[in-house]
Parts: structure tokens; sequence; C-alpha cells
């Protein structure tokens, strides 16, 4: 398999990901396994969720995808699993270290993007039941969250 298909794969798959994610999380999520997401919207003491749960969920598909892919060289199936766990990489960082700073590593960011993807998860955590819910993706920030360019001061 040539290696520029291979990564065009991967990242198809990562693009896809967003997709799938935005549809677990508004019909799984906040339909059948609300019980695991529901501590997410109403926190309780302690560092773990059951919502953290939904990790595993997400890495079973990743891990065989890459497994089987690999050793039935059958590359497709395998960069479509690194498409999910790069993904998966993306969102730990994104939805626990930037949005929720469960590490405190970027917390003072001045950059549009992640200001936007703040405020579009903000938008969703108003909502503390599994309806009405808004804001369901990661990476794709919807135009009514994007923060504008501030103007920069006259010297």
């Amino acid at each position: 398999m040539n290696s520029l298909f291979f990564i065009l794969i991967v990242l198809i798959s990562f693009l896809l990901m967003e997709g799938v994610t935005w549809l677990t999380h508004k019909y799984i999520m906040h339909g059948l396994l609300w019980r695991l997401h529901k501590d997410h919207h109403h926190p309780q003491p302690g560092f773990f969720e059951k919502n953290d749960s939904f990790f595993l969920i997400f890495a079973v598909p990743s891990w065989l995808s890459i497994m089987l892919g690999l050793q039935n060289k059958n590359y497709v199936l395998a960069a479509i699993g690194f498409g999910i766990a790069l993904y998966g990489l993306a969102y730990f960082f994104i939805h626990d270290v930037i949005i929720h700073q469960r590490f405190k590593w970027f917390s003072r960011s001045k950059n549009r993007y992640i200001k936007s993807i703040r405020l579009a998860h903000k938008m969703h955590h108003k909502h503390l039941g599994r309806f009405h819910g808004e804001s369901f993706g990661l990476l794709w920030v919807a135009k009514k969250y994007r923060v504008k360019k501030q103007p920069q001061p006259l010297s």
C-alpha cells in the first residue's frame, strides 16, 4: 500500500470521527447511555467520571481495527483504526485538557479557536438534562459560537 494513501485514509477517518462523535454524543450519550454520561453534566467529587468509560467504548474499535488490519495486512482497516486513535488523542487534549482543564496545561490561552470551542462546550453544558442540548461536536465549531477577532488597540 502506498504510504500517501495510508495517510489519506488516516486523515479521512479522523475527520469522519467528528460526525461519529456528534451522532454518538447526541443520540447515545444523551439517549440510551445517559446514565454513563450524566455525571459529566452533574459533576461529582473525584477525578474520574462514569463518562470516562466512553474512552474505552471508542478505543476498542480503534484497537481492533489496528490489530486485525496489521495482522491480516489489511492496511486500509489499520489506517482507519489509526484515524480513530488520532481523533481520540485530539479529543483527550481538547476536551479534557483545554475545555475542562482536568490537567492545567493550557489554562490561559487567548487563541480564538480555543475560546470558541470552550464557548460551544459551555453552551452544551448549560443544559443539565439529557434533552434540549446543543453543540454536540468537538472540533468543528458552529458559526454562532465563533469568537470574533478583537480589534487591535491604536498606539
